[in-house]
Formats: C-alpha cells, structure tokens, sequence
C-alpha cells in the first residue's frame, strides 16, 4: 500500500498522539490541508502565523505535552519565528511544520520561498527539511523525540511540497531512530556532597526555576522543603512549581524580585539551584550576587552549570530524579537534616518578610495591583494566568499566588509582547474546563489582538485583563527612572476603544475606570460564558516596584515612593547566625 507524504505525516501524528494543530493555512501546504480535512486531528485557525506558534506554546506549558503549528512557506514561516525564539529561550517543546517550494525549485528564489532552516538554526534545538518522503515518517517521530527529551525545546520540520505529493510504499516506510538515546548519568555522588553542603549550612535557601515544572518534579521538591524546613524563592519561569501561599515561600528574586527573596540570596550560605539557568535579570550584578554562599545546581543542561555563576557541586540531571535521589538519601540518614541549625535564619527571614511586604497605595484611580488581588480572590487561585510583558506581568507575577505548576504561563526569557493573547488560546484548548485570563498592557495586547477572532470562533472562554494606562508601561517606568522622565515615543494615549474593538470581533467587552468598579467588572466578566476583553483604566504612572537597577546588587532596591535601600550584603546580627 502506497502513502503520500501529507498522509504519512498525519499518521506520524497520530503515533506521536497529536490532538490538536495550530495553523493556518497557504499554498505550498495545501496538500497537508486537502489531509487534515479527512483527518480527526483538532485544527484551531488562528489569525497569524505568530499567533500559532504562541498557541502551541501556551498549549504545551498548559499540558505539559507537545504543542504542534502547521504554517504555509515564505512568510507564513518567517512569522513564526520570533515564537521559535520564545519557546527556545524558556525551553518548551513544540514541534513547527513549514510548507517549502517543491525541491527542484530550492534555491531559486521560487515564489514564497525562504530558508526556513537556515534562519531557526540558531533559535530551535534541531531541524529538519525533507528531501525523501520515504524518511518522513522517521523525521517526525525524531523531531517529537527531540522537543521533548533532555532540556525541551523547539524543532521545525521543513516540508516540501512535492515531499507531501509523493508516495512511499508502507512496508519500506524508515521508523529506525538516527537521534542517540539520551542516558542519565549517575549522580548519587554529586548528591551525597550536595548533602553534605546542607548537612553543615546554617543560612540555606532553595531557588527553583521553570525546570521543575517542566521536570514534571513538583511533589519532589515540595517533599524536599518540607524534609529540611527550607525557605524557597523562584525566577519567574519557576512561579507555580512550589506553593506560593506556603509559609516558607518568599517569592519572586531579582530586578523585580520581592525584598525578603533578594535579602535572602544576598546573605544564605548555601544556594541550592534547581532546574534554574541564572538569566542576568535574576543575578544582576555578578560578582555580588549570593556572596556568602556556595551553591549547588542541578540542572539537565550541562552547558548551563558554571555558565554564569560559580557551582560547588553541579548535578547534570532532570529535576525529578535528582530530587527523588535527594529525598532517599535524607530518609536514609536523617542527620543530614540541619534542624535547630537553622532556626535563627529562618527567624530573619520571617522578620525580612514582615518588615517589607510588597505593597502600594490606593488612591481615586485603579491600580493595577489592586486588579490582580481581586482576580485571585474571586478565582480562589485556581486560573490558568498568562501574560503579556511589561509591567502586567510583574504585577501578576507579585499578586496572583500561583499554588500549582503549569497555572502560569509567561514570556520570560525572551519577553515577547504579544505572547498572551494566544498562549491563554493554547491553554484553553489543553484545558477546556479551567479559567483562563490574560492578563495584558494597552501596548502589548495591540501586537496579536487579532487572535480574538480566533477565540470567538472556537468559543473559547478566555478572559483579557487589559490594565490600561496608556502607555508602554515599563519601558515608560525606565524612562522615569533612568532618562529624566522624558517619555519618548512611548505614549498610547490614541489607543482604540477596547469594549467596542471586543463587540466588534463578537466578545463581550467591560471597561472599568473608578476602585469600586473592579469586582463587579471582574465578577460580570467571570460569569460571562464566551471571551471577554476588560479594560481598567488604571493609573498611568503606576510603577513596578520593588525594582533593582541593572548593574547594581539584590540589596540595593528602589522601593518606590521615593524609598531606596542601599543594602549591603553583610549578613546583619541575628542571634549566632
């Protein structure tokens, strides 16, 4: 029996048990297209390219499985790529199919054509472009094996279109995989100095990352705090992988990061790193970044231990076994349990935590924070959150407590606005019976608003929080700051009327301008039963604070209100600590 290569492709889905595809539709993949019409693979029709591959993503963090678009050549490819990027730098598996001119037309400049694999080499961990319909099959069970294994990532298959015309006979159809099985490499040894690091520690604090969430290790490192009463801090990529309304957690480190997680890692002893890659906004100033402490990191990556800060012991291993390996050893020998050891930290940290909590101050207009406490209260915590970038993420990330992994869903390492909109789309279809909300800017929601049309379209009930206060608010906050308050080119004061751009796409919209407004906007929009846009006018020159300035130490914070700590990472008198 004979297969043409759209066909082979589909069934290469199906093994690899694709649901859903993310797409939109052109000429050089209208074969794959004609397929798709016959298939029982879910197809959502976004609205761009861009938003297909954000989609996929979203969809992915949500489930924790392989997001998958589908997208025609020339630009069709080229406008995912600033989404490739974005799923390479926080380490999610997606797998993108490009249409490609037919293979005797490669390198002619032919109509829509581009090097695909050319321009994602640097932004995906591995691609494809295929020359011989017998090997795809093989191509695209590698390229799922890819995405998925070691530290996860993006991988693109390049697909001709006379690859998808072509037939192969079924019996020779290649199903050998070329990609080397990746083997753990024993780490009983590293795990027994780590503990023996924890074992004489009398300051330890634990800094967990988005590796864990996608370790699929959450209940380890849960079970991990709890056996030696340690306080824990996160990168942004790492919120939801510990409870964040547990005692012991102190939030978000870095140039946003909470006063208490910035004084903790500025004065520990002992940094135990897990599954975390000390991206430059979590360490700032290097060489005064966890002063006092040695560290311990573990982390799949190799190449990412002693990338940026120096590692006492290193542990190359996903986050799941490395913990579990952990918490036999501290059964197995409970002295190892620092105990009353600790205690006078974990009183400093408690004092650190009472003597600065985040906070802000209410007046006649919204204020974002405000917004993001209510939506916490009245979802009693249980949202799915994505964000756009800027400050709607930091306020999100500093007052929505995000108790479980996968709940929230954010552009970190590469930032990219217009991320939101599309990844609550991706969440939503992963998961269809939980409550998604977008929380977005004025300036970032504009960059793929069009996605509306896709969630009306499918009736998915996503929520967009749009804190407006036209501007573009971080880079506005920057120029505040760091640039005399000369706000150049960042003024949106012409922006468009959310409520009826939502009517317009077939939403419902609600616009929220004065503090006694938020609930009833956030209950009304709630209990609404399709997608809803909120606009809240907020104060304009609200500031994400507290908010370190690039080049100094954690300690050294601006507070906002005019309130600068110029901290020191001397460890202050406590006890005999």
């Amino acid at each position: 029996m004979k297969l043409t290569g759209s066909q082979i492709l589909f069934r290469a889905l199906k093994e690899e048990q694709v649901e859903t595809i993310f797409g939109l539709p052109g000429g050089a993949v209208l074969d794959i297209f004609d397929e798709l019409y016959r298939s029982d693979v879910n197809h959502i029709l976004v609205r761009h390219e861009q938003g297909a591959i954000h989609a996929a993503d979203g969809y992915a963090r949500a489930s924790g499985r392989v997001g998958v678009c589908l997208v025609t050549s020339g630009p069709g490819a080229t406008n995912t790529v600033t989404g490739i990027a974005n799923a390479y730098m926080d380490s999610i598996p997606v797998v993108v199919l490009t249409g490609q001119v037919s293979t005797m037309l490669i390198g002619n400049d032919a109509f829509q054509e581009v090097d695909i694999t050319g321009i994602t080499r640097p932004c995906t961990k591995h691609n494809f472009l295929v020359r011989r319909v017998d090997e795809l099959g093989r191509t695209i069970r590698e390229a799922f094996k890819i995405a998925r294994s070691g530290r996860p990532g993006p991988v693109l298959i390049d697909l001709p279109k006379d690859m998808m015309q072509s037939t192969a006979d079924v019996e020779t159809l290649s199903h050998a995989l070329t990609y080397p099985e990746e083997r753990q490499e024993p780490i009983e040894e590293s795990c027994a100095r780590a503990l023996w690091l924890v074992r004489k520690a009398k300051k330890p604090l634990l800094f967990v990352g988005g590796g864990v969430i996608l370790g699929k290790a959450s209940e380890e490192l849960r079970a991990f705090v709890r056996k030696l009463d340690l306080p824990v801090i996160s990168s942004l990529m790492g919120l939801g992988a510990y409870p964040g309304t547990d005692p012991r957690w102190l939030g978000m480190v870095g140039m946003h990061g909470t006063y208490y997680a910035n004084m903790a890692i500025s004065h520990c002893d002992l940094l135990i790193a897990v599954g975390v890659r000390f991206d430059d906004r979590v360490t700032s100033k290097l060489d005064a970044f966890a002063p006092h402490a040695q560290i311990v990191h573990i982390d799949i990556d190799p190449t990412s231990i002693e990338k940026m800060v120096k590692t006492h012991v290193g542990i190359v291993s996903d986050c799941r076994p490395a913990l579990q390996t952990l918490n036999r050893m501290l059964d197995e020998d409970p002295s190892m349990v620092p105990g009353e050891r600790t205690r006078a930290w974990l009183e400093q940290v408690a004092k650190w935590k009472a003597k600065m909590p985040l906070t802000y101050h209410p007046g006649e207009r919204i204020k974002p924070q405000h917004v993001i406490e209510r939506l916490y209260k009245l979802t009693r915590g249980e949202a799915i959150v994505t964000t756009e970038v800027g400050q709607n993420q930091m306020w999100a990330a500093h007052y929505y407590h995000f108790d479980h992994p996968n709940t929230f869903i954010s552009s970190g390492g590469l930032g990219t606005m217009g991320f939101g909109l599309p990844a609550a789309i991706g969440a939503q279809v992963a998961c269809p019976d939980r409550v998604v909300v977008d929380i977005a800017g004025d300036g970032s929601i504009q960059m793929n608003i069009q996605e509306m049309a896709t969630a009306v379209h499918y009736g998915l009930p996503v929520k967009v929080i749009i804190l407006n206060n036209r501007y573009l608010g971080m880079v506005r906050q920057w120029q505040e700051l760091f640039y005399g308050r000369r706000y150049s080119q960042t003024d949106l004061d012409h922006g468009p009327n959310f409520v009826k751009l939502a009517e317009a796409y077939g939403a419902r919209g609600f616009r929220a301008e004065k503090p006694e407004d938020v609930d009833p906007t956030l209950r009304a929009a709630l209990e609404a039963q399709g997608p809803v846009i909120l606009d809240f006018q907020v104060e304009p020159e609200e500031g994400v604070y507290p908010m370190v300035k690039p080049g100094a130490s954690l300690t050294e914070m601006d507070l906002g209100n005019g309130k600068v700590l110029a901290g020191s990472a001397v460890p202050e008198k406590v006890g005999a600590v």
